[in-house]
């Protein structure tokens, strides 16, 4: 008769066996037996399509990132498919006055945000900060909503204050197609706004460039304000092309503007409508990770304010 195999050599023989067939078995499962469609994990439509916070999809998201890291970009222009910014300094009126000639293929693309993304009135952040926080190309300070009770307050077309303020004040309308236009505060609830196409609306002022013409004058100013102050506005020359001014001011190298010289300005880039913006300390401009401006609150107090809201392009 044979000899078994002793103890040692008979487990080493049944482990080669099974490694031998385990190997045999996942080499078949993975390239010969067929696989059920039940076995595979169920992605349903509506989340493979999920839109992120800011509405798009992922696939549009995607898409957007390919067209960023394709920009061409300058210390002064910003290019891809969707968005074109061009940014160019003048000297004028004894001050620094910084332009951006702003195109874009879409309305989304001109965008509102809220400090922490949250609305209250002491609720702040730094310019430069919020665009940050929100990926954007190009930036300025909104209308600073914060820093009053009143006036109206509707952002990416969610309202947060139907409040008009007392007197006779001017609201920035953008609609959903991205055209600008200057309303009468006092004479318009928001409601009427909304349904009527607003998407964002701001509210301090006032209107400088109404049909391309100037619509204020040499006495025309914001409260109790100096007649020259560092000044943020916004303009539309045509369907989504826009100028943003932001001007240097009470310094020894810039006077600053007075509104008057603002609006003129604005008409001078062609501009059928522009609306003032907060001013003084909060005019920021924002470009490419950069604060291009010089903010200012006087008395030898440089830097940006924290304010409670942002007007940015990006995605």
């Amino acid at each position: 008769m044979r000899k078994f195999l002793s103890k040692p050599y008979r487990w080493a023989t049944i482990y080669s066996i099974i490694l031998t067939v385990t190997i045999a078995y996942t080499l078949l499962d993975t390239f010969v037996l067929p696989k059920s469609l039940a076995d595979a994990p169920i992605v349903s439509a509506s989340k493979a399509t999920q839109e992120d916070s800011s509405g798009s999809s992922s696939t549009e998201t995607s898409t957007e990132s390919q067209s960023q890291s394709e920009a061409a970009v300058t210390d002064s222009s910003y290019e891809d498919e969707n968005i074109k910014i061009t940014l160019e300094t003048v000297r004028k009126y004894d001050s620094n006055i910084y332009i951006a000639d702003i195109q874009v293929s879409e309305p989304s693309y001109l965008k509102t945000a809220l400090a922490n993304h949250t609305y209250g009135r002491n609720i702040t952040a730094t310019t430069s900060d919020m665009a940050e926080e929100n990926n954007a190309i190009f930036a300025i300070n909104g209308d600073y909503y914060g820093f009053r009770d009143g006036g109206y307050v509707l952002r990416n077309g969610v309202a947060y204050r139907e409040t008009a303020r007392s007197g006779e004040n001017d609201a920035l309308v953008i609609d959903k197609d991205g055209n600008l236009s200057v309303v009468a505060e006092g004479e318009v609830s928001l409601d009427s706004l909304s349904d009527q196409g607003a998407w964002q609306v701001l509210s301090f002022g006032p209107g400088l460039v109404e049909d391309g013409e100037v619509v204020v004058n040499s006495s025309s100013e914001v409260g109790k304000a100096m007649s020259s102050n560092p000044r943020t506005a916004i303009g539309q020359i045509s369907d989504l092309h826009y100028v943003v001014v932001v001007s240097d001011g009470r310094t020894s190298e810039s006077a600053g503007l007075s509104l008057l010289q603002l609006a003129q300005v604005l008409k001078d880039k062609g501009c059928a409508v522009a609306y003032n913006l907060d001013g003084g300390g909060s005019s920021t401009m924002y470009f490419n990770g950069k604060v291009i401006n010089q903010p200012t609150s006087g008395r030898g107090n440089r830097g940006e304010r924290k304010v409670s809201d942002i007007v940015y392009i990006g995605y």
